[in-house]
């Protein structure tokens, strides 16, 4: 094992890096910008270097700041979190290079499944299902007209290193792909320096289920199930759960075993997810009672090859430390459980805490915590990266913390759910625990009948609660 690590990172993911680290025994490093001089993480961690200004790109994504802060501190590992330079092959094989360990998969698996057309062709390879499309980039409006002709409108204009909505435009006719084709390219060649873009048949009322994988560098790939991320705003997760309300036991087993082997067969190693659209049959419309599970079709979306922030429900639900593997693998251990050994008991769910008024379009709101106390009492975990007179910065994202219940049944995790976030008592910034509240008391959501597009097109955001200062 290690004696230090650098955490590449802030907030609460670099807060869960350095809770792992110091109980494996070992010393974790922070960095930080001006705006985070004495934030959480930095108090938290056994030293912190400074890498530069507010602004992420002069910190955060500085590469050879990072690397000199590694070499500057003795650090032997680099831990990238998520966000920042977590996917960035570039910054992993830098680390290398430097003789560093990356504490992720390798620069040549994060490329070949980094980039959406390469890792479809991968997954198609290893025999999981893809949405119908496109496999090789497309540069010309006609290439997708000719797409769309073959499989039908709605289709999907997507960024070939996009995630999180970004580079992505969906259109319904012909006249519409000239536009939004040069858009996606912008935003793809601006967010992820790529230009390149693919295009896809869009499911219109899609669930959204990813499958946590831990993989060592000895030939193991074990799953920890499904999580269910189908509640989003603008392709933004806010509320993610597990197991998925939406599978059969049959479906999820097929689902879980179809990721686990697709990983297998890319030679990854370390965390990672593979997400997935899901799409009940037609046929299935008439079957579903009330919240029941029907059966339906899955289609692989991308690879996530990082942590990712809802990993607490596959730790919380399983037992097994995510984070703390990460770091153990990365070491060269073996895993030490079987498939067959990974039980996951009960339902969780997680909760996003931004500061954002979610009454106003969650508008983000920085400030200061001038109250912060978050819940307790049984089935209740918090991930957070702020304590009580932190502040919410306006350079970096919104996620105050997470909170994480845990119950027997996906009812009893409402119930409880319920009375945490009554609880939680957070003053001086405007934050989506009403929004959350709301939620949990809306019977399209108990009952299961959301999709991607729930918040968008279905929820009325008048009924949350407004903010007041």
């Amino acid at each position: 094992m290690f004696e230090r690590v650098l955490v590449a990172n802030r907030g609460e993911i670099a807060i869960r890096v350095i809770n792992a680290c110091h109980e494996l025994g070992v010393e974790a490093v922070a960095v930080y910008s001006d705006a985070d001089e004495t934030a959480k993480h930095v108090r938290h961690a056994d030293l912190a270097v400074h890498v530069g200004g507010s602004m992420a790109s002069k910190s955060y994504l500085d590469m050879d700041a990072l690397v000199d802060a590694a070499h500057e501190s003795g650090a032997e590992a680099v831990h990238p979190g998520y966000g920042f330079l977590a996917e960035n092959a570039t910054f992993a094989r830098r680390v290398v290079d430097e003789g560093l360990t990356w504490v992720g998969p390798s620069a040549d698996v994060m490329e070949q499944l980094g980039e959406k057309t390469k890792s479809r062709k991968v997954m198609q390879s290893a025999g999981v299902p893809i949405v119908p499309g496109t496999t090789d980039p497309v540069t010309e409006a006609s290439e997708v007209e000719s797409f769309a002709e073959e499989h039908g409108y709605p289709i999907a204009i997507k960024a070939d290193g996009g995630g999180g909505g970004r580079g992505l435009k969906v259109v319904d006719s012909d006249d519409s792909i000239p536009e939004a084709l040069q858009a996606a390219k912008r935003e793809g060649e601006a967010y992820f320096d790529n230009p390149d873009m693919y295009v896809e048949k869009f499911l219109e009322n899609p669930r959204h289920i990813e499958v946590q994988v831990i993989a060592d560098a000895h030939g193991q790939v074990r799953h920890l199930y499904e999580r269910d991320c189908s509640l989003q705003r603008r392709q933004q997760k806010v509320l993610e759960e597990t197991p998925s309300p939406s599978l059969t036991p049959e479906l999820r087993e097929e689902l879980c075993e179809s990721a686990r082997h697709g990983m297998a067969e890319a030679g990854y190693t370390n965390a990672g997810t593979v997400e997935f659209l899901y799409e009940e049959s037609a046929a299935s419309e008439t079957q579903r009672g009330d919240g029941e599970a029907v059966e339906g079709d899955f289609y692989f979306l991308e690879v996530n090859t990082r942590i990712q922030v809802e990993h607490p429900l596959s730790e919380i639900t399983t037992g097994i430390d995510l984070v703390a593997w990460q770091l153990r693998v990365a070491a060269g251990e073996e895993l030490d459980f079987s498939q067959e050994s990974v039980e996951p008991r009960g339902a969780a769910m997680e909760f996003r805490i931004n500061a954002e008024d979610a009454a106003n379009d969650f508008a983000p709101r920085p400030g200061e915590l001038t109250t912060y106390r978050p819940p307790r009492g049984i089935g209740v975990r918090v991930d957070d990266g702020v304590d009580e007179g932190d502040g919410i910065s306006p350079f970096y994202d919104s996620l105050v913390g997470k909170f994480i219940v845990h119950a027997e049944n996906r009812e009893a995790v409402i119930r409880r759910s319920k009375r945490a976030l009554r609880e939680a008592a957070v003053e001086g910034i405007p934050t989506t625990i009403p929004f959350h509240r709301t939620m949990l008391d809306d019977e399209r959501f108990r009952n299961n009948e959301h999709t991607t597009k729930f918040i968008d097109e279905s929820f009325d955001l008048s009924t949350v609660p407004a903010w007041e200062e």
